[in-house]
């Protein structure tokens, strides 16, 4: 069975002549800011594929305001915000971040009047202290180590539309969850949703992420070249902000460098590469938008789903 059946493909050039604008509206300085550490992105990229894709959005978010309002005029109910939900998915070191940022900020230049929000789902990961209770803390990432209910009641409350809802946080720093540092998200019309698990299925529940999303793009790469991505930002950390005495890393920042990058390459291997192949990888085809990136970061080609 071809997987690619129900897109349609488009190159660069092809995609950027959809909608060939030059208001760029963002600086190169803007984009370096919202980057990932070793991430790349360039005002070329917001030209040739963003800006496309974000007129795209445009069209997609009018009708679904549109379908709202007509539901609600049939149904004889007041009408109310229901916030539109995107999720960003993709593996580990792929720059989902960077899409993210980079979408919060131009929905927000291109529609001043609505709020966008921004959140991860690393928050909803399941406390360290609970990951070793349950004896899978090497698993951290895999779906099991992910507390979806709570995730998936978080969403539930969103698009009901509640004034204001939490969402818990997670430190890189100290590689566990911040309980204490919730981000409040207050009334968003549109909600940016990012993680490796945000187009997965619960374990044991009838129910996808996905199925709050109104939208949902996923970034790709050759596990090749994400493992380059995934070394070449630990090497930098190591010099950063691994060498901070509170950082979880601290340990391998100050032994042989060597061994430090022998335990990365443990990592990719027994954890993030099965993880992508096993769980993350399968869920590439339930997004409608797929941005493939070959060297350098750099997106050439475009998948659109059909219809």
């Amino acid at each position: 069975m071809n997987e690619w059946l129900n897109y349609d493909r488009f190159d660069r050039q092809i995609w950027h002549s959809f909608f060939p604008s030059d208001k760029v509206m963002l600086t190169q300085e803007n984009l370096d800011d919202i980057k990932s550490l070793n991430d790349r992105i360039s005002i070329s990229d917001v030209q040739e594929i963003y800006l496309p894709l974000m007129k795209l959005l445009q069209l997609q978010y009018q009708n679904y305001l549109q379908m709202q309002l007509q539901r609600q005029t049939f149904l004889k109910q007041p009408s109310r915000r229901i916030p539109y939900i995107i999720g960003i998915a993709g593996p580990v070191a792929v720059g989902k971040s960077t899409t993210a940022r980079l979408l919060q900020i131009l929905l927000t230049r291109l529609m001043p009047d609505m709020r966008v929000e921004l959140m991860t789902t690393d928050g909803f990961l399941y406390p360290n202290a609970e990951l070793k209770r349950r004896g899978i803390m090497d698993r951290k990432g895999f779906p099991e180590s992910y507390d979806m209910d709570k995730l998936v009641t978080f969403l539930n409350d969103v698009k009901a539309g509640k004034d204001e809802v939490d969402a818990p946080t997670y430190s890189h720093s100290v590689y566990d969850v911040m309980p204490e540092k919730p981000q409040r998200i207050i009334k968003p019309d549109i909600l940016i949703v990012e993680g490796i698990n945000v187009l997965q299925l619960p374990t044991a529940q009838p129910i996808y992420v996905s199925d709050f999303f109104d939208w949902s793009i996923y970034v790709d790469a050759d596990p090749e070249l994400i493992q380059h991505w995934y070394l070449e930002r630990f090497g930098i950390l190591l010099d950063t902000a691994f060498q901070d005495p509170n950082n979880y890393y601290y340990p391998w920042a100050q032994g042989d460098r060597d061994k430090a990058f022998a335990m990365a390459k443990d990592v990719w291997k027994k954890i993030n590469l099965v993880n992508l192949k096993q769980y993350i990888l399968p869920t590439r085809t339930r997004a409608d938008v797929i941005l493939h990136k070959t060297h350098h970061h750099v997106i050439d080609q475009v998948y659109l789903r059909e219809g």
